[in-house]
């Protein structure tokens, strides 16, 4: 072990200025540099790396890391840090030489703008929803999404997905324009969520040539005519939900070559504005339009035959087939690295909707297979990794649409204890060969159920051959007052969530199980908020 104090000079530094920061911050007695020191470490990006990877190096004069790009070298600091000891005046750093590549290349956070709440002391937050105005304070958005990027940035957490990543209510383009700088600092990429002539085009709600809004009432003949009404329903949820009519569930004709030539023009510009990682890119959700030129141009039976059921499809691949290449072009030709997502949408990577339409896509996209709860269930059971080497597409990723808001009964899972669900899809993704996974990271982790399934998602993902008694030792014991207790706390959390209404006995029991962790300390603190998810349930009586 070799022991760094005093002044330290930092080589590659004005390149990673957060890698000094988080350095100066955890080390606060320790003079990290640019200038000299009696030690050095080095930041040196590496290409022949994976995205993310890294490699520590160390003697008692100095130490390297090594970064593949975007990420690796904020990676291999966090490790260092990680390693570093406990002490404000001295880095402890083993002479053992470390090198770490993520098992899963994709790890995203998908969210919407209006239900990201990680900046809890703030009015306005809302939990579902997909046509929301925007409640907070202008400064909200910044604030929610600083506190994710960091959680991201220290727990490999790659990209983050946002629907509503421009609007004026929360600052336009100059907010989006800060998120990605601060972002890209911390090797995080920003992936502005779009759909091709709906959910408000490139601009989500603004005064803006590429707001949908705005072009529409421009060129109201483009406008599409739906197949039925706006709005979509998920067989796995307990209730209908609602979708009001507003400038937000506004639709163009995909067909129109007007519309395609304008939303061209929005992914050049929103790639040449803004330092963004990607793009997630689809063809909409809430409705199909049902034009002449659009029925024939589909001609899918299949599809056509999908929409038709209660629970069917509100999306069509031939659109997206006919339609992404065009956007993926564009964004590509200004940022080869950019990562752009493809939604292939719900419950279907099993049974794809159209082959043909798929055989149109362009490789290097990146193909998000969305499962609810009960698909997931076949998944598990029949997915193979023949099947998915042998898809038109590739790479593919899957997306969890549970664990979340979007399925369950009246309650939200957003606040439940996803860990294992997590675990299980990344060791999944791993085993199949599917190269990511997506889920939903709109909730702050204050609350310690959803921490834990961050955390989880976030170690699964890089490592999905973890072994959960090992997550367990490594990550919950530290954070609920030692492996017992991590224990205890999960089974009480799934106890909760196992069932929506229980016996007042028996909240009272665990109730008391909960107090007798309290503590004046981060441990108690986590506790706290498990106590507080049962005494509410108390207090309403189930």
């Amino acid at each position: 072990m070799y022991h760094f104090s005093g002044s330290i000079k930092v080589e590659g530094a004005d390149r990673f200025p957060h890698a000094l920061r988080r350095l100066s911050q955890t080390f606060p007695k320790i003079v990290f540099n640019q200038s000299d020191g009696s030690k050095t470490i080095r930041l040196i990006e590496d290409r022949t790396l994976v995205e993310g990877a890294f490699r520590i190096e160390a003697t008692s004069e100095s130490v390297i890391i090594n970064g593949g790009p975007f990420s690796g070298i904020i990676y291999g600091v966090e490790e260092l840090i990680k390693r570093g000891g406990k002490k404000p005046d001295c880095l402890d750093v083993s002479a053992d030489r470390v090198h770490e590549t993520p098992g899963l290349t994709y790890r995203t956070f998908w969210t919407w703008d209006h239900s990201t709440n990680w900046q809890l002391s703030q009015i306005g937050q809302q939990e579902i929803g997909v046509f929301n105005p925007y409640q907070k304070p202008p400064s909200g958005f910044l604030s929610d999404y600083k506190k994710c990027v960091d959680f991201c940035s220290k727990n490999r957490i790659s990209a983050i997905v946002i629907y509503g990543f421009l609007r004026d209510p929360h600052g336009g383009v100059d907010a989006a324009k800060e998120l990605c700088r601060y972002a890209s600092e911390r090797g995080v990429r920003i992936l502005p969520g779009i759909a091709i002539g709906s959910y408000g085009g490139v601009y989500w709600e603004g005064d803006n040539k590429f707001n949908l809004a705005t072009w529409l009432k421009a060129n109201p003949q483009h406008a599409a005519t739906l197949e039925k009404g706006v709005g979509f329903q998920i067989a796995d949820l307990a209730f209908p939900l609602n979708f009001p009519k507003s400038d937000y569930t506004l639709s163009a004709c995909p067909s129109a070559p007007e519309t395609m030539a304008w939303m061209e023009e929005g992914v050049a510009w929103l790639t040449d504005t803004f330092d963004i990682g990607g793009i997630n890119i689809e063809a909409g959700d809430y409705g199909v339009c049902g034009c002449t030129r659009c029925v024939s141009r589909r001609a899918n039976e299949r599809e056509a035959a999908r929409r038709k059921d209660v629970h069917g499809d509100y999306w069509s691949h031939t659109d997206m087939a006919d339609n992404f290449p065009r956007l993926f072009k564009t964004a590509k030709l200004r940022k080869k690295d950019l990562w752009i997502y493809s939604e292939i949408q719900w419950d279907n990577l099993l049974d794809p909707v159209s082959l043909e339409a798929q055989k149109r896509l362009p490789e290097g996209g990146i193909y998000q297979h969305t499962t609810n709860r009960t698909y997931w269930n076949r998944i598990k059971a029949e997915l193979t990794k023949p099947y998915i080497e042998h898809l038109p597409m590739q790479p593919n990723v899957l997306r969890c649409q549970f664990a979340c808001q979007w399925n369950g009964d009246e309650r939200s899972e957003r606040y439940a204890l996803n860990a294992r669900v997590f675990s299980d899809m990344a060791a999944l993704c791993a085993r199949t060969g599917l190269k990511g996974l997506t889920v939903w990271g709109e909730p702050s982790p204050y609350h310690a159920t959803v921490e834990l399934s961050y955390l989880a998602f976030a170690r699964f993902s890089w490592s999905p051959t973890l072994t959960w008694d090992q997550f367990i030792i490594d990550e919950a014991a530290q954070r609920f007052g030692g492996q017992d207790a991590a224990i205890e706390f999960i089974n009480i959390a799934e106890e909760l969530d196992a069932h929506q209404n229980m016996a007042i006995e028996r909240l009272q029991t665990l109730r008391r199980q909960a107090m007798d962790h309290r503590a004046d300390d981060e441990a108690g603190r986590r506790w706290l908020s498990l106590e507080d998810q049962i005494t509410r349930r108390i207090y309403m009586g189930a």
